[in-house]
């Protein structure tokens, strides 16, 4: 697989290198851009019987970039780092799309990308701010679903319309919308169930750096493979000679998501804050190879799930220098009695444009463990190029 994605980035590297060369004759295509970023990171982890110092490359990726007949822009990523073990980390495609931007209110788009849900998800990981996307959006999102999709980082395959209406004096839009039809499996999978993930968002921007908006996503988690059948209680039901009961072919999990988010981004300063809700169960394994057959479902984790945070990121040297602070809950079963925050204060440093070291401590809190309080410290030290 490795030696895959290097061929892979090696011939988009050459392609990229030969349009330039040639763009005077060949004008169908245009504006192509090479760029990568790698996130570097040190880790302390003080979970009782799970303690972990360790340091670790969290993500390295490499994309090509451009235009094609003016009117399209296209994006192919790769993550390159990890290893072949499972589809969470091993090198894998993340993005590859297409999208027609004639008309500034309706663009088309297809391929795999960012699923059109929350404000968050479709952030870069460095500008992001932390040491990793909030808790709801990773469980809610795409990321590490709770469903037991493989990890996607928030992406699926599909297609999409969005756009931007309604310019003040200024010529600033004031509303944004976005739907797509996704296969509903997340990256790199075709469709299991036939049953399509409808996702779209709408927001407005009353004022410069102010947007206030509101998702849905309504669709199925599927798995083809064996399950234990039970009954209207959940018990596991049993033939004559005492065995489980199973039934094998496709199993369809309903789920559906809303969420509401609010952020102000301007004058150096980041204030955001997102709450999701998620109704439908998941499956007790997760997927990892993408091989697993095990359709059970996790209905001890019910089928209710939801998660709020807000934070905040302030300019103490503008540009430079900023103080950042967030408050993260998850609450897998949507009662306080599962909650797991995260209190998180820190500081994120650049060194020019393309250069952050970003420090941060977190007090854990969560209600699931014999010992719920603990520490965690992240360093990181990041490039893009």
């Amino acid at each position: 697989m490795k030696k895959i994605a290097s061929l892979a980035l090696a011939a988009l590297a050459l392609t990229s290198a030969s349009a330039q060369e040639n763009t005077p004759k060949l004008s169908v295509l245009s504006d192509i851009k090479f760029s990568g970023y790698v996130m570097s990171q040190y880790q302390y982890t003080g979970q009782d019987s799970k303690e972990s110092n360790s340091f670790n490359i969290r993500m390295v990726r490499m994309a090509l970039e451009g235009r094609l007949m003016k009117d399209f822009y296209w994006k192919v990523q790769l993550q390159v780092n990890g290893n072949t073990s499972d589809l969470g980390s091993s090198p894998r495609m993340v993005d590859a799309f297409a999208e027609w931007q004639k008309y500034e209110a309706f663009k088309i788009k297809a391929g795999q990308f960012k699923r059109p849900f929350t404000f968050e998800n479709p952030m870069h990981p460095i500008t992001q701010g932390f040491m990793g996307y909030s808790q709801n959006v990773s469980k809610l999102a795409g990321f590490s679903d709770r469903t037991g999709e493989h990890a996607s980082n928030g992406r699926d395959i599909g297609v999409q319309i969005q756009g931007d209406l309604i310019k003040n004096a200024a010529g600033r839009n004031l509303l944004h919308y976005q739907v797509g039809v996704f296969n509903g499996q997340g990256t790199n999978h075709k469709d299991v169930d036939q049953r399509k993930d409808v996702i779209g968002g709408i927001w407005v921007s009353p004022v410069k750096g102010l947007r206030i908006g509101a998702f849905g996503w309504t669709g199925s988690a599927a798995r083809k493979g064996t399950w234990d059948v039970t009954d209207a209680n959940h018990n596991v039901v049993k033939n004559e000679d005492g065995s489980v009961k199973t039934h094998s072919g496709v199993r369809s999990l309903s789920k559906n998501r809303y969420a509401f988010s609010a952020e102000y981004a301007a004058n150096d300063w980041t204030v955001r804050s997102e709450y999701i809700h998620s109704q439908g169960y998941g499956f007790t394994k997760s997927l990892t190879s993408g091989k697993e057959t095990d359709c059970n479902v996790n209905y001890a984790a019910g089928d209710q799930a939801d998660g709020f945070y807000a934070l905040m990121i302030a300019p103490v040297i503008s540009k430079k220098l900023y103080a950042k602070a967030r408050y993260d809950l998850y609450r897998p079963r949507a009662e306080w009695g599962t909650s797991r925050t995260q209190y998180e204060i820190g500081a994120n440093y650049w060194i020019g444009k393309s250069i952050m070291i970003g420090a941060e401590y977190a007090r854990i809190n969560d209600r699931s463990l014999a010992k719920p309080d603990y520490n965690m410290i992240d360093v990181e030290f990041d490039v893009k190029f």
